[in-house]
């Protein structure tokens, strides 16, 4: 889309917003050199850049999945509000 090809008044009902015509012509300005500048970079060659999701590798930062010793049964079971056979009584929340 060349850069004098886009009808402001189109746009800005897109966006929901209502315009001046002052607002319109400040508009149509600035959206017209960032189409400039877009066509700027279709001219770049980018046939030996790989196609990535993110710009820099992303890792997990989680930790790992390792067996540690977890809380006694008995301090668990201490605060609960109720309990029966050695565990948790909770609300039934299924109909």
């Amino acid at each position: 889309m060349a850069a004098s090809d886009f009808n402001v008044k189109y746009v800005a009902h897109l966006a929901r917003i209502q315009l001046s015509p002052a607002e319109e012509q400040t508009l149509g300005t600035q959206l017209g050199h960032i189409l400039g500048f877009m066509e700027k970079l279709n001219t770049v060659d980018v046939s030996h850049v790989e196609p990535t999701a993110h710009a820099v590798p992303t890792v997990n930062v989680t930790r790992a999945d390792e067996i540690r010793p977890s809380l006694p049964h008995d301090e668990a079971m201490r605060n609960a509000p109720k309990q029966a056979n050695g565990l948790f009584v909770v609300p039934k929340i299924v109909e």
